[in-house]
This record gives C-alpha cells, structure tokens and sequence, in this order.
C-alpha cells in the first residue's frame, strides 16, 4: 500500500486567502485543517502580500503536505482587481515553491465541476459538498471551504491520473515513471 499522501489547496485572495489540507489514502479523503490567512486591514499590497506568503509558509511548516493545488485567477470585470488577485496568487506559488512542492493548478469551473458536479455551483453549494464529502460536523468559512474544494478537485484529477498510468501498464517509482 502507497504511504498517504497530504494535499494542500489554496484559494488565493488578495484580503483572505483560504487553505485546506486533506489526507488522500487511495480513495478515502480524510480532513486534516483549514482556514483563512487575512491581509492586514486596509494595510498596502506589499504588506498584504508578506502576510499570503508568510501564513502559506507557516501553514507548510505545520502541515508537512506533500504536494498542493492552487485555484487559477479568474478574468475579473475590473482590471485592478484581476491584478490584485493575481499578485495574490503569485505570493501564494512563491510560498509553495519555497517549500518544494509540487504544484497543480485547476480554474474555478473545473473546481466546481469536479466537488460539486456543476461548473457553475454557487459557494453554498460547494461549501455543503465539502462538508459532505469530508464528513465534517461543522461548515468552514466561505474561502476555507473553496480551498478544502480545491485539494478534493486535485485528489479526483491526480488520482484519475495515477489509476490511468497504472491501467496503462506503467508504474510510479519515487515520482518517477518506470
């Protein structure tokens, strides 16, 4: 039997970045933390993105995951904000790259496609099938849950993934083909 593996998922924010750690053993997801890493109120992007970057850094110490997935900036309306949400999100990869994890990026849709069965869940729907899937007794806040959401849609792709190399005859040795 394959040694567990620990996923971290992040929904990046520019004021609230939520993250999720789930446990993958095979099939079976099991919840490990999650929460919410909040920007300083009202303080200036260089102090908000030392926040993203020093909580995901302190989230990885605590944790130990052993790969994560970060969900990929949508196109906003406005600019400005598309533009916040993506420094937000580099402050994020800076972090796990910085830990030396190996990184999956997934888009809203596919998020909500894989959890919830509907690319255009609304964050309620979401948050109950996280609560579902992960029989947790309470629901996590909004951004946590999305996070929580963002690690399950990894463990569906990356184990379709896997199941789909080993159906093909090849094996998996030490992160490597063989």
């Amino acid at each position: 039997m394959s040694a567990p593996r620990r996923v971290l998922g992040i929904d990046p924010g520019s004021r609230i970045t939520g993250f999720g750690v789930v446990d993958l053993h095979g099939q079976h997801r099991q919840y490990v933390a999650s929460g919410c890493i909040r920007a300083p109120e009202g303080a200036p992007l260089p102090e908000r993105i030392r926040a993203i970057l020093d909580g995901i850094a302190e989230v990885t110490r605590l944790h130990q995951p052993t790969e994560a997935a970060v969900e990929q900036v949508f196109v906003n309306v406005n600019p400005a904000s598309t533009l916040l949400l993506g420094q937000a999100r580099g402050a994020a990869l800076s972090a796990l790259v910085l830990a030396n994890l190996p990184i999956a990026e997934y888009t809203a849709l596919q998020v909500k496609q894989s959890v919830v069965g509907n690319g255009h869940a609304g964050k309620e729907q979401v948050q109950a099938m996280v609560v579902r899937l992960l029989k947790l007794n309470g629901t996590p806040q909004a951004d946590a849950a999305d996070a929580l959401a963002v690690a399950l849609c990894h463990a569906n792709h990356s184990q379709g993934a896997l199941s789909a190399l080993q159906h093909s005859g090849l094996r998996l040795r030490r992160g490597r083909l063989g």
